[in-house]
């Protein structure tokens, strides 16, 4: 019986590393207004460093230069490196890119690898995903109405895209619109790749947001608004076939929340091990924080919710590496709304804690918590997963032989009297 929590000691000797590494040289940005030019220039040395490392785009496969490991490996990696905002873009793992080129590997043709996949990989290219509309709820992205219309040389795209993550700072983007309206609702869309200076593509504006309410142009982590007018692109623009913009889109999405839910518990451990700390000396009332029940309880139950998600995330990513996204799409979602809920309430007792200090931005906590808020959003609402993850265990059970609950003292009394009726008759 295989049951084993151990991590490689080669490999726990390169998260050693990895953790020493993001908290002396990335933590350091943070602190530090730059501009995307600037950022790029400042992450260059260290990304060198990470080459060398042999941790670089480890997500793919060694002949696309990454390290080809499964997602445990890539979930523990993701724990340490989600705890700064800047973590994956020095590994090369960040969100958008990393789904993107996990699309193009698997779908990309050998010319959309030359031109696309293998500077995305350098570092040399950065790109978006536009799926989400204004007018259409994220939940559902079967109601598209960005259209891909074919005129027997150019497929001509026009919509409206919101919330695009990181489209100031990109090179391409891929796009997904409706390119047969009248098909089954899941085979109505397509993907395509699509320069960001393409003309009829417009990067409107970057929105503000909790996370960024004023947010300044060109920098990364920006959520902009797009508009396609009738931008031209060729048959090669195309990510896989027609109509297969949904099952393309499943490559990124499973794997994808995994790295989500590690990145949380990365930033969840940051602002417990603030909390703690702030528990060691801030006094009221006669004695430490640390000497208060409540604030005990709160740092319990940081402590067993953060296992309990770490562990529900690492079973998630094992049973993708063992059986395939398919297999393990209950845990995935089950880890989405779980661990999106846990960030938020480890963050919030963590500025409790500090007050109004916690409540400052002399400490990350409030941009940590502005940015949490969005956990319930990404890649699909909280309700939506809670909903799925419902549905799938419903799916296992059944209303009992005449409405009987299985559980019923009386009926089983019934049935064990039968069976043990030889056994009572001798009772004295």
């Amino acid at each position: 019986m295989a049951w084993d929590f151990s991590t490689e000691p080669e490999f726990q000797k390169k998260l050693d590393w990895m953790d020493e590494f993001v908290r002396a040289e990335i933590f350091l940005l943070e602190v530090l207004d730059l501009d995307w030019p600037t950022l790029r220039r400042a992450i260059a040395p260290l990304q060198e460093e990470v080459r060398a490392q042999g941790l670089w785009a480890a997500h793919l496969d060694p002949e696309l230069g990454g390290q080809g490991y499964g997602q445990v490996k890539l979930g523990l990696m993701q724990e340490i490196l989600g705890s700064t905002p800047y973590g994956p873009l020095v590994f090369g793992c960040q969100a958008p890119d990393s789904g993107n080129a996990e699309i193009l590997a698997s779908v990309g043709t050998d010319e959309q690898w030359e031109r696309w996949l293998y500077p995305l990989l350098a570092g040399e290219m950065y790109s978006s995903f536009a799926l989400t509309e204004p007018g259409n709820a994220g939940a559902d992205p079967t109601n598209l109405t960005t259209t891909a219309t074919w005129d027997g040389e150019n497929w001509n795209l026009n919509g409206h895209k919101w919330f695009i993550s990181n489209a100031t700072t990109s090179d391409f983007m891929i796009v997904v619109a409706v390119t047969d309206p009248d098909a089954d609702r899941h085979r109505r869309a397509s993907q395509f790749i699509i320069p960001i200076d393409a003309p009829g593509l417009e990067v409107v504006r970057d929105i503000g947001s909790v996370e960024n309410p004023r947010p300044r142009p060109n920098t990364y982590g920006s959520h902009c608004e797009v508009t396609l007018s009738d931008v031209k692109v060729g048959p090669d623009a195309m990510l896989g076939g027609r109509g297969d913009g949904f099952v393309v889109a499943q490559v990124r999405l499973g794997p994808g929340r995994i790295h989500h839910c590690m990145r949380w518990i990365g930033q969840a451990r940051r602002a417990f091990d603030m909390m703690c700390e702030r528990a060691t000396y801030r006094s009221a009332h006669g004695s430490v924080l640390a000497d208060k029940q409540t604030v005990r309880n709160w740092i319990a139950d940081s402590a067993a919710e953060i296992q309990a998600l770490r562990l529900t995330t690492l079973h998630a990513a094992w049973r993708i590496d063992e059986e395939g996204t398919s297999a393990a799409r209950k845990d995935i979602a089950l880890i989405k709304f779980f661990g999106a809920r846990i960030l938020h309430d480890v963050i919030d007792r963590a500025v409790q804690v500090h007050g109004s200090l916690g409540y400052s931005a002399d400490l990350p906590l409030e941009f940590m918590y502005r940015a949490a808020r969005a956990a319930r959003l990404y890649d699909g609402p909280d309700e939506v997963h809670r909903d799925s993850v419902a549905r799938q265990y419903l799916k296992g059970y059944a209303p009992p032989a005449g409405e009987i609950p299985t559980e019923h003292i009386p009926t089983r009394r019934t049935a064990a009297t039968e069976r043990f009726a030889e056994l009572l008759a001798e009772q004295p």
